[in-house]
């Protein structure tokens, strides 16, 4: 007999089924349970009693080669970005942008927009080895810059990039979007700040991606374009170690990476881990290309937060066998165990990071944090071995 198991964890679904169950199989049910079953709630926390927007700027976006671009804007939107207009050399991107966010203005050159002095914020998601010139360019004519990740794929980008922060005095921001743009991941967050789980030993974070090889253009099986698999998606992982541990700084401790199934595109790699050791915790991260069509969704992202006195566990896009949707996060503490539906969780990295390039803040993002993230990432992508069976 099949027991579902968010009904196991719930209370009121366990009473529900108990009576039709065997007798042996209600004994192991309540063995399982004892000690507590886990509180289902539903978080609906954190938006402000303002809904307007604190400020207003003018942004752009150039580069459409991610759909990822279309959460940034909506970001920088709710925020109290005024979009003013949009560069891309594809017509189709354009239009799908447009069908979007309605009617913005299409220039006809990047240096329309960098030449526009009205402009504050360049928004970009271009192939991903061209991200740091974009931001370069961006920082080098007076506007802040928020890029796709990985907005940096090599070491010498990292280095220039650093250097025209200093020179320019402007944002290099990273849409580490797993985090700022998952509302599991935003209580989580609030949630370890609150001190629910005491002090944070380490993160394990697994990241499966979908592959979908006829939707991909050719720059996704070139490590070269994207910076390799820890580079691309391993990013946002690191960016969630540093954060969730609060380390300020870290390094690499081992790394793979390796072209396991996909023999037909030998510039691809479709499997990577690493383990990071930090000034406030570890970290563990694996990331491959291997989810199966059967999760009916894109991945199957997990995070896994152990703190001195209680867990936390997101299962951010899907949950097997359980509750339907994304943004399940269970908790256990010494008092009990919960599962917190975080669907209806507040998003405030749109409305922050608008303030912070008004107030010349960092509250939405650290720039040190995003930018040490880039660096975990490339590293442990340099020295990165390869993994016995690649």
């Amino acid at each position: 007999m099949t027991i579902d198991r968010r009904s196991m964890l719930t209370g009121a679904g366990f009473a529900g089924f108990a009576a039709a169950l065997p007798g042996d199989v209600f004994a192991q049910a309540m063995d399982a349970s004892k000690g507590g079953n886990a509180i289902p709630e539903v978080v609906n926390t954190g938006a402000p009693s303002d809904p307007r927007p604190k400020h207003h700027i003018r942004f752009a976006v150039i580069g459409l080669d991610h759909n990822h671009i279309y959460s940034m804007t909506a970001a920088v939107i709710r925020g109290g970005g005024e979009l003013v207009a949009v560069y891309a050399a594809d017509p189709k991107q354009i239009a799908s942008f447009r069908a979007k966010f309605g009617e913005v203005k299409i220039a006809r050159s990047e240096a329309e927009i960098l030449d526009d002095k009205t402009i504050q914020l360049i928004a970009g998601a271009p192939i991903p080895d061209l991200r740091t010139p974009l931001g370069l360019k961006a920082m080098r004519a007076g506007k802040d810059f928020l890029g796709d990740k990985p907005a940096i794929t090599t070491l010498a980008q990292l280095a220039e990039v650093r250097r025209t922060i200093k020179e320019t005095g402007r944002k290099f921001a990273i849409m580490y979007s797993e985090r700022l743009e998952v509302p599991a991941a935003v209580k989580a967050g609030q949630l370890i700040e609150e001190g629910a789980i005491g002090r944070v030993v380490q993160t394990i974070n697994i990241a499966p991606h979908q592959v979908n090889p006829a939707s991909r253009p050719d720059w996704f099986w070139d490590k070269a374009r994207y910076g390799g698999i820890l580079t691309d998606i391993g990013s946002h992982q690191a960016e969630q170690f540093l954060f969730f541990t609060r380390s300020t700084k870290a390094h690499v401790v081992a790394a793979q990476t390796g072209n396991i199934n996909h023999p037909d595109h030998p510039l691809f790699e479709d499997f990577g881990d690493m383990v990071m050791s930090g000034s406030g915790g570890t970290g563990y991260l694996r990331v491959d290309w291997f989810t199966p069509n059967g999760l009916g969704t894109w991945g199957d992202g997990r995070l896994f937060v152990l703190g001195t006195e209680g867990y936390i566990e997101l299962r951010k896009y899907a949950d097997p066998a359980g509750e339907p949707g994304g943004n399940h996060l269970f908790i256990v503490d010494g008092k009990s165990a919960r599962y917190l539906d975080c669907s209806k969780v507040y998003l405030p990295f749109g409305p922050q990071f608008v303030t912070d390039l008004v107030e010349r803040t960092q509250i939405a993002q650290d720039q040190e944090q995003a930018l040490l993230a880039a660096e975990l990432v490339l590293t442990a992508q340099k020295n990165a071995t390869r993994p016995i069976s690649a």
